[in-house]
């Protein structure tokens, strides 16, 4: 689900910011009393924050929040048990922080802007179903990972 939630908001954030121009499929009109207009939402002021006096686009921290669940993900599968722990502590924390900011996404695209991006609709469902998986695998007792990691009693 990452690969596919780093595709979409590198394209938007290399078609917003590169090479100036929308994403493909950006205006589809309404759909079910909707509006779906990713240029209303990319280009709202909403859709940049201000970090240490930096504007940042959301496009940019999806990649990098996405960038850095994949290396999780990666250090996970490759490293010794001990240290595996932590990061697999790491990638629940940081996917339970991208799950926290959906929830005022969504709610900025509803309710604020009153447009739905088709991109950042796919990014929020890969944060969701990412989350969805990390908690199988932290709660699930039947999870291999969980069991080789902490042990059958964890």
């Amino acid at each position: 689900m990452s690969i596919i939630g780093i595709i979409s908001s590198a394209m938007v954030l290399y078609e917003l910011d590169i090479a100036h121009t929308l994403p493909p499929l950006c205006q589809l009109g309404n759909v079910s009393g909707m509006q779906i207009n990713c240029a209303k939402v990319l280009l709202s002021p909403y859709s940049n924050i201000s970090i240490f006096g930096f504007n940042i686009s959301l496009d940019f921290l999806a990649v990098f929040w996405f960038i850095v669940n994949i290396f999780l993900v990666i250090a996970l599968v490759t490293i010794a048990d001990r240290p595996a722990r932590a990061v697999f502590k790491g990638l629940f924390a940081w996917r339970f922080i991208g799950l926290m900011i959906v929830p005022y996404l969504v709610y900025m695209e509803f309710f604020v802007i009153h447009s739905i991006c088709v991109y950042c609709t796919i990014m929020h469902g890969a944060i969701l179903v990412d989350f969805g998986i990390i908690s199988y695998l932290v709660f699930s007792k039947n999870a291999r990972i969980r069991t080789s990691l902490f042990g059958q009693n964890q």
